[in-house]
């Protein structure tokens, strides 16, 4: 990869990258040293990493150091009690992002990370295969029971407007 092809990648993914650790790991400076420690892992790997493969290799990059500084600073917190997984929730919200937002914290890490990667971000399931490192039917395994809790979360839509 060239100096010109790195800077376009910069340019084109550093958003994303951004959006998608943002919306699982809830902290913006850690979001960002994140993306930052991605392009760094990739300029050091300038050599190895074909242009064409850079988007993956940052993404994955980005997914694998998010996981590591949640297992070390043990961020994760379970969902809270008295919830039960599949139960409709009768909730008072005007703002369906604020529920949505609200829905996603509940999930399991891995679950929030592909379904992320899948409708916010626009992934293919075996790119998201290879960003996880999980095989295509764990990603749509992931997927669907993350949609059936979205959606039992959220309930009817009356609930929401």
């Amino acid at each position: 990869m060239t100096i010109s092809e790195y800077n376009s990648c910069v340019d084109h993914y550093a958003d994303g990258i951004f959006r998608f650790i943002l919306k699982n790991f809830r902290d913006e400076d850690a979001s960002k040293d994140i993306v930052q420690e991605s392009f760094v892992r990739l300029w050091e790997k300038v050599s190895e990493v074909s242009f064409e493969k850079a988007k993956s290799y940052l993404f994955t990059t980005a997914y694998h150091t998010m996981i590591d500084m949640i297992r070390k600073e043990k961020f994760w917190e379970e969902a809270p009690p008295g919830f039960h997984h599949g139960q409709t929730q009768d909730i008072g919200f005007s703002d369906v992002k604020e529920v949505l937002d609200q829905a996603l914290e509940l999930l399991p890490e891995i679950q929030r990370s592909v379904i992320l990667l899948r409708d916010y971000e626009g992934y293919s399931y075996q790119e998201i295969g290879e960003i996880t490192r999980l095989n295509e039917s764990q990603v749509k395994v992931y997927i669907y029971r993350a949609r059936v809790f979205l959606k039992n979360y959220i309930g009817k839509l009356e609930n929401v407007i």
